[in-house]
């Protein structure tokens, strides 16, 4: 049964209902010129324990600040995972001669802030109590008492707070992501779980401590009312003589892309809405000619409100809240994610769109506008940065840690704003993919999964910890006879259909069929004819009262539309996908080679049983159709239709097959896209009868 004209009908509609809508936004102001960077280096210090000290002296506040960052890199955990955030907390339970409770009374009398984590330690105290704060620092991270009954309230917490986002599409999502980005058996992959952390022992810990908090590759930072000389005799006093194992330089073995863009998918029947990311592996270190266009380009695909993400799923579609990208920087291999928790039934469109906006970065579809804006924001943000004077401290680190050269921030903005939309072009090009792509989405299957196909891509299923999920196969009653999914394929459902329309020699004595058809849209009724010729020629015109409000017409090789008045040809992309329907039963020619058919598993619609079909259509455009298991007939097709240049999904109910002659034809199309649907009734059948050339010219 043809459906192809209710395809452009509503396409046209869309657009005229677009078309009435008028946005005026106010343009931005110009940004104005980028200011002038001045940076004052540090005073640093190397000690012989493998210590570097930075000094930033700055006198406009009485305070002093410190921070110790140990420089280990990704840390593999392994069947200990969780261990090093355990350790991190544990450093805070108490010293050598200092309960919790002293310690923690210790640091508030003097009124400082003290800190201790995995990765070591700060503090900060007014200038006339830093030292006293400094010297808890040191005794936290040279003296810790790791009680065992601390280290069991801890695990408890961490199995409280796990249990607590079992059911997080967030949490799960962030979780699978580096899982199968980065591979579970890998520091950047492997993640906490409830048996993990049971399986910490105080021994445990106390190796961890031992392999990870030293002085080694370590940088002592002070920031505020301090001299450099001070500083140095204080770091000498505190930890000069601190001792510990030798890191050596961090790395990690890189995880490769996929070869073809593939959906990794979650089932959290409980989820609200579908949390996705669209991404891949990249490399970007700090010290690479393209890392700056890089942040560049991500700023302007997904980096605020403004941005492309943000403006199409949310402000055009109102598919979510918001939609983001981001890219990872430094020496170590790290992800490129656009991102979005949508409404459930979105997710497929929104897959979609954020591909499009991928593409439309990677073609170069960047305005000088767009480039203008995101200038700006990083010339306000870096400059605003500067008035934190540890932020000169962060960097003077980073240029040491990242092996960047000395000028890296002071020529920060000259390289910002010497970019062009080709330098953006040229690195989403290099570094955004969508051939080889992971897209990630958690959230409700039953109602996500039967949309997902219409994309095209494979879906691999994945529990909740990144474990490959494989469906059983499943029994389905056909005619009081058992079937099971693993015996059914492609050309089984096809010739089911066939045979439950009446056989293929009847179909084939099918050359035309000409159906009086009527239409409900947009709270008016019309009535019709649709005509069909083999091989492919096609027409329906529409009418309300006796005025023809909508015509199309194909020959087979050229084509037209008519609303109203206004006449239309036929594109060539159109014209393609009008051939994707060979004759009046386009099933008849599903198994030459111009398809592609795919059995893609058994479903359910409104409680029947079904089998679900992938074509791909001579196009590329992809067809997923599910046939009823009991009876072969066709019940739901979805696919897409071109609204501008935007591919919006479609949904076709078949229903109500009675038989006209020997074949039987379903008398019930209704077609749903977003918010409109289209019923379409057909009130008569003709086979081979009342169509001529003459119909379609």
């Amino acid at each position: 049964m043809k459906k192809i004209f209710l395809l452009a009908l509503s396409a046209l509609l869309l657009q005229f209902s677009n078309g009435q809508v008028v946005v005026d936004r106010s343009k931005k102001p110009k940004a104005g010129p980028a200011p002038i960077i001045t940076i004052k280096d540090p005073v640093i210090y190397n000690f012989s324990n493998g210590m570097t000290v930075l000094v930033v002296e700055n006198h406009k506040l009485p305070k002093v600040s410190a921070s110790l960052i140990i420089d280990a890199g990704p840390i593999k955990e392994g069947e200990k995972a969780g261990v090093m955030d355990l350790m991190g907390s544990m450093l805070g339970e108490g010293t050598k001669t200092m309960s919790k409770a002293q310690f923690d009374e210790a640091v508030d009398i003097i009124g400082a802030d003290v800190n201790l984590y995995s990765g070591g330690g700060s503090a900060s105290a007014l200038t006339r109590y830093f030292e006293k704060a400094l010297s808890y620092m040191s005794e936290g991270l040279k003296n810790p008492s790791f009680p065992q009954a601390s280290l069991d309230k801890l695990k408890q917490q961490t199995i409280t707070g796990l249990k607590n986002t079992e059911k997080s599409a967030t949490a799960i999502s962030a979780r699978v992501s580096n899982a199968l980005s980065f591979g579970k058996n890998s520091a950047m992959g492997e993640f906490t779980t409830e048996q993990s952390v049971k399986g910490i022992t105080l021994a445990d810990i106390q190796q961890a401590y031992k392999s990870f908090i030293t002085p080694s590759r370590s940088y002592l930072t002070f920031v505020g009312d301090i001299t450099p000389a001070t500083a140095k005799l204080l770091a000498e006093k505190y930890f000069g003589k601190w001792t510990g194992t030798k890191l050596p330089v961090p790395s990690m073995p890189e995880a490769k892309n996929l070869n073809k863009t593939e959906i990794d998918f979650v089932d959290v029947p409980t989820a609200v809405q579908a949390e996705m990311n669209v991404g891949n592996l990249v490399n970007n270190p700090m010290n690479s000619s393209d890392y700056h266009a890089l942040l560049l380009a991500n700023r302007i695909l997904g980096g605020g409100a403004d941005a492309k993400l943000f403006m199409n799923l949310r402000e055009k579609h109102g598919f979510t809240y918001g939609s983001y990208s981001s890219i990872g920087s430094g020496r170590f291999q790290s992800l490129f994610k656009a991102s979005a928790a949508v409404r459930t039934d979105k997710a497929d469109s929104a897959v979609a769109e954020i591909i499009h906006e991928i593409l439309n970065m990677r073609d170069g579809k960047i305005t000088q506008e767009e480039l203008d804006n995101a200038k700006a924001i990083y010339n306000g943000s870096f400059a605003l940065g500067m008035e934190d004077p540890s932020r000169s401290a962060q960097y003077a680190s980073n240029i040491l840690i990242n092996s960047l050269p000395k000028d890296f921030y002071r020529t920060y903005l000259q390289k910002i704003n010497a970019l062009t939309i080709e330098d953006v072009k040229r690195v989403s090009k290099n570094y955004f993919n969508e051939n080889n792509s992971r897209v990630i989405i958690v959230g409700n299957g039953s109602k996500i999964l039967p949309a997902l196909l219409r994309l095209g891509y494979p879906i691999r299923k994945f529990d909740k910890y990144a474990e490959p999920v494989v469906d059983a196969p499943r029994e389905v009653n056909v005619n009081e006879s058992a079937k099971t999914t693993d015996k059914v394929s492609a050309f089984s459902i096809v010739e089911d259909y066939l045979k439950a329309l009446g056989g293929k020699e009847e179909l084939k004595k099918v050359k035309s069929v000409n159906m009086a058809i009527a239409l409900e849209m947009m709270g008016r009724s019309f009535e019709g004819t649709e005509k069909h010729m083999n091989p492919n020629k096609q027409a329906v015109e529409l009418k309300m009262g006796t005025m023809t409000v909508f015509k199309e017409s194909f020959n087979g090789t050229t084509g037209y539309q008519m609303q109203g008045a206004q006449k239309k040809d036929m594109t060539m992309e159109k014209i393609k996908e009008m051939n994707d329907e060979k004759g009046v039963i386009p099933q008849l020619y599903y198994t030459s080679a111009d398809y592609k058919m795919d059995y893609v598993g058994a479903g359910t619609l409104n409680s029947e049983a079904t089998y679900r079909l992938k074509v791909t259509m001579p196009s590329g455009k992809v067809s997923v159709q599910q046939y009823s298991a009991k009876t072969g007939l066709l019940l739901q097709e979805e696919t897409t239709t071109k609204v501008g240049d935007q591919d919006v999904p479609v949904t076709i109910l078949y229903a109500d097959y009675r038989k006209e002659g020997n074949v039987m034809f379903p008398h019930s199309i209704t077609r749903s896209t977003g918010e409109q649907e289209l019923a379409l009734k057909i009130n008569s059948i003709k086979i081979n009868e009342g169509v001529t050339e003459d119909d379609f010219k």
